[in-house]
């Protein structure tokens, strides 16, 4: 969208004429326009105004904003992302004279030259750089494409050439993620622990955020089902402690594991506690958390995408559709029902008309659906059977309440898997 012209709508109302520019806008480029001063704004709580309300503004907004800019939008038909940003004020109407007043930084972002030319023009006639979105060559400053490395931030300017810079910042982020383009080795990482969800297993389903604290690691305390090619990516000086529970076998136990990230934070090293999935979802992080706060290092969570979720999506089921479930439920299958231990309500769960997806339940899946079917959970219900969700091992058996346990045993259904329970494992259509 922008503030003159809304993506070739046209404007309600005629539109005023623009003043003439203090400076007439040159046909082509000066020399002094293809060389650029790199430079660092400071520009906290200071006046930036973005002209045009489209998605090039869209993709400037949240930088202004990260940066503390005083942000004004002017734009006769902003899109609903941009009118909704929080933190910024937005004014639904064409750009107007005085609309620079005051302003330390402009950008033009309007699809109409014409009102691009003349933002520029207006901007320099108050000494403000202002970039041109439409054609970089012909304004005052330019956006570099910047990028983020722990502490450090680099941007890349190309003369107006948006593809190149890119394609160059993003050769430096993955240098700079893999370690073949190093920074100096006292660049501060964060004190402490950091427990990070890794995700369902497809290695680049981590957050970036957990992927960046995992590149800063001393030491990793993994889980069996943390995606293993993310540790494998890790230089030889980080320490890795297998921290595996392996179903009905062996274990390390959670108190040494607690010990663990405490012992090494307490250090001086920087623990990342890596799992699969979430670290609240099943994953005793909170327990962890607890260790930690009581032995007074600091610890950060990062949620991490939940297989609960991810891996039904990963085989084309919708835990909720519309018209079909409005609840979704995630049960633990580590004890049975009618185990002194458990917690469920299973006549309960029984009665719902959602989504049961099950977890840790694959030596179980007869207890369950007993339990399921003498509740009154009808025996047709569908069922799907997720194995190892997200990676190129997925595997998918499909039955009905009644035939689920047959089903797995006949087919060795093996863990980790999911089992989803509900209408909604019967959709087939983006099945793989």
């Amino acid at each position: 969208m922008s503030s003159g012209v809304s993506d070739g709508a046209q404007p309600a109302h005629p539109q005023p004429a623009h003043p003439q520019p203090a400076h007439p806008v040159p046909d082509e480029p000066t020399e002094s326009a293809r060389g650029h001063y790199l430079v660092g704004l400071d520009l906290v709580g200071r006046k930036v105004v973005v002209v045009g309300g489209g998605s090039v503004a869209q993709r400037r907004l949240p930088n202004l904003i990260a940066s503390g800019a005083d942000v004004h939008v002017v734009a006769l038909d902003p899109t609903p992302a941009v009118e909704s940003t929080p933190g910024i004020t937005v004014y639904r109407r064409t750009y107007q004279d005085g609309d620079l007043d005051g302003a330390w930084y402009v950008m033009a972002c309007t699809d109409d030259p014409g009102v691009n030319a003349q933002v520029v023009a207006d901007a320099e006639a108050r000494h403000t750089y202002c970039v041109r979105a439409d054609d970089a060559r012909f304004g005052t400053a330019v956006t570099p494409a910047s990028g983020r490395h722990r502490d450090l931030q680099f941007g890349v300017l190309a003369g107006g050439d948006h593809r190149q810079s890119a394609a160059l910042r993003a050769a430096i982020g993955r240098a700079l993620a893999d370690g073949s383009l190093t920074v100096a080795d006292d660049v501060p990482h964060p004190p402490g622990v950091a427990l990070v969800g890794g995700g369902p297993g497809d290695p680049d389903l981590i957050t970036v955020r957990g992927q960046k604290l995992l590149q800063q690691a001393d030491v990793v305390v993994a889980d069996r089902l943390a995606p293993p090619q993310l540790l494998a990516e890790l230089g030889p000086q980080v320490e890795i402690v297998d921290a595996a529970k392996v179903p009905y076998g062996r274990a390390m136990k959670q108190e040494a594991i607690n010990a663990v990230l405490v012992d090494r934070a307490a250090a001086g090293k920087f623990v990342v506690r890596l799992k699969g999935g979430d670290p609240y979802v099943y994953g005793r992080g909170f327990e962890e958390v607890q260790a930690c706060v009581e032995a007074g290092v600091p610890v950060t969570v990062v949620p991490g995408i939940t297989s609960p979720i991810a891996a039904p999506a990963a085989a084309g089921i919708p835990v909720t559709h519309r018209g079909v479930t409005h609840e979704v439920v995630i049960a633990s299958g580590h004890v049975p029902p009618g185990h002194p231990d458990s917690l469920v309500d299973w006549d309960a769960v029984a009665r719902l008309r959602g989504t049961l997806v099950l977890m840790m339940a694959v030596e179980r899946i007869d207890a369950f659906a007993d339990a399921l079917l003498a509740g009154g959970k009808p025996a047709d219900t569908p069922v799907a059977m997720i194995e190892n969700g997200s990676l190129p091992s997925q595997r998918i058996l499909r039955s009905d309440l009644a035939g689920a346990a047959g089903t797995a045993a006949e087919q060795g259904l093996r863990p980790p898997a999911i089992l989803v329970i509900g209408e909604v494992a019967g959709f087939t259509d983006l099945a793989p």
